[in-house]
């Protein structure tokens, strides 16, 4: 892919790539929006009835696949995407704006979580329990729930199809995916790495458009369970389609996430992983800081090194390896966030870095914003409830440890925080008080492995926990099976 021929948009249904018949659909290069990444036709209506068809042809004899040859799909899939990760990882950069680092990255990170969903077949696939009748076992067992609607956002957009999607595709479900309508060369890449993995037809459909599109799966009544990540707003809408239809839905919504730096943390790795919380992937991510309380002792001396680190931060063309930070998405993006900047200096925020547009010709064209810290005066601030999915990170003060765990907590979200400090006593209290899914201790706000459950509490997620043993919780039901024979000799 070069940024000079758009590649052309297309769709995969029952195992054919074809062109789209709605309206146009065009991805950019965020660094120099006049660049077209992706172009073409959105998916009708006609499309996603054909999809959903297929996916429900399908499902029934890929559940009776083997789960070990549903896995090896899985791995030869993760081998695709492991020898494409230099070229994929520059087309994440170009079409999404992350840096080149990170676009690898992620597309290495996508072919692991295939290669542990890979694996499913080696583990527990149910459980026993004792009977209380002589000559009886109960054993539980799971079945896949159907055809599966997936829904994903634009900042990962090859790790988090990955991770709905496998674990979907492992336990014999069908899956009918829609994408971030300003990511879908991704979208194509990971749904061709998967099609050339052996797929069969029908398995993973690929619907690429807009918000018709989405609504339209979650709508369908064939369609028997919906996972989504990205706002609030729209997670609670699906949430609630899907509950009028009686089905399933799981949400990975907002977060307002909060790292807390207390008097005797260790301060040279908290402002590091304070920066890379708040400014790596240029802030766009459900769990990047956006929230940072310090306590009263360490508070100046903290805020001068980090002002000093977020000025001195590299922000330019993504793919340039001294890069260290890329522009945000798109111009509603940067329009979002620059507002919400501006919002905050209004409400009486001091602005200790970035805060101002680039004047410079390159960065000007593109949706580049300055790492931008603000601290507040204790007024209340929109900057500090109201997401605003960007390199922007507000500041609190705080009396004491007590003071900084309830700061912490006073958010509507609870999906991830971190806290500082080398008291184990503290660590420990801050486990117990801070009400979140994922808490780092003496490492930044963001990070997820495949390997554990992921997921908020509070606003920020609804139905189960993604990723790991607890993937199983959403993507199968359960039937618990009395077993008993006749008997002996007979």
């Amino acid at each position: 892919m070069t940024t000079d021929t758009p590649a052309p948009l297309q769709h995969l249904i029952a195992g054919q790539w074809i062109s789209g018949e709605g309206d146009r659909v065009r991805s950019v290069d965020p660094s120099r929006p006049q660049s077209v990444v992706a172009e073409g036709g959105a998916a009708s209506a006609d499309h996603l009835e054909a999809a959903v068809a297929a996916a429900g042809e399908s499902v029934r004899a890929w559940a009776a696949t083997p789960m070990s040859t549903r896995g090896g799909v899985l791995l030869a899939a993760a081998e695709i995407l492991d020898e494409k990760a230099g070229d994929w990882g520059r087309d994440l950069s170009v079409e999404e704006g992350k840096t080149l680092a990170e676009g690898v990255g992620e597309v290495r990170r996508a072919a692991q979580i295939l290669r542990y969903y890979g694996n499913e077949g080696d583990r527990q696939a149910g459980e026993i329990y004792a009977s209380p009748r002589v000559g009886e076992r109960i054993l539980v067992t799971r079945k896949p729930v159907g055809v599966v609607g997936v829904i994903t956002p634009f900042n990962f957009p090859i790790a988090i199809p990955a991770w709905k999607i496998a674990p979907a595709l492992i336990y014999g479900n069908s899956v009918v995916w829609k994408p971030a309508s300003t990511v879908p060369l991704l979208a194509m890449h990971l749904a061709r790495a998967l099609d050339s993995a052996g797929l069969p037809a029908g398995v993973l459909n690929l619907l690429i458009g807009g918000s018709a599109v989405g609504d339209g799966i979650v709508n369908h009544p064939d369609v028997d369970a919906v996972t989504f990540t990205g706002s609030t707003g729209i997670g609670r809408r699906i949430a609630s389609m899907a509950a009028a239809r009686g089905v399933p839905a799981q949400a990975e919504m907002g977060g307002k996430n909060a790292a807390v730096v207390l008097d005797d943390a260790d301060l040279d790795l908290a402002v590091e992983q304070v920066m890379l919380g708040a400014f790596r992937s240029t802030g766009q991510k459900c769990t990047a800081t956006s929230r940072l309380i310090l306590t009263e002792k360490i508070a100046d001396r903290f805020l001068d090194a980090l002002a000093e680190r977020a000025e001195a931060l590299v922000v330019g063309d993504p793919v340039h390896e001294a890069t260290e930070m890329g522009p945000v998405v798109s111009e509603s993006a940067y329009k979002t966030i620059t507002t919400g900047i501006e919002t905050a200096r209004a409400q009486g925020a001091t602005v200790l870095a970035g805060g101002q547009p680039y004047a410079d010709e390159v960065r000007a064209g593109g949706y580049f914003i300055a790492p931008t810290v603000v601290e507040l005066n204790g007024a209340p601030a929109d900057v500090w409830t109201e997401e605003l999915f960007g390199p922007v990170l507000a500041v609190r003060r705080a009396a004491d440890a007590e003071a900084a765990f309830d700061m912490a907590n006073d958010s509507e979200f609870g999906l991830s925080a971190a806290i500082f400090t080398q008291d184990l006593t503290r660590a420990l209290q801050a486990v117990e008080q801070i009400d979140v899914g994922v808490l780092h201790v003496n490492s930044e706000s963001a990070g997820a492995d495949p390997h554990v459950p992921f997921g908020g509490t509070k606003k920020s997620g609804l139905g189960p926990k993604e990723q790991g043993g607890a993937a199983r919780e959403f993507f199968t039901h359960t039937t618990t099976v009395y077993l008993r024979g006749g008997q002996a000799g007979a």
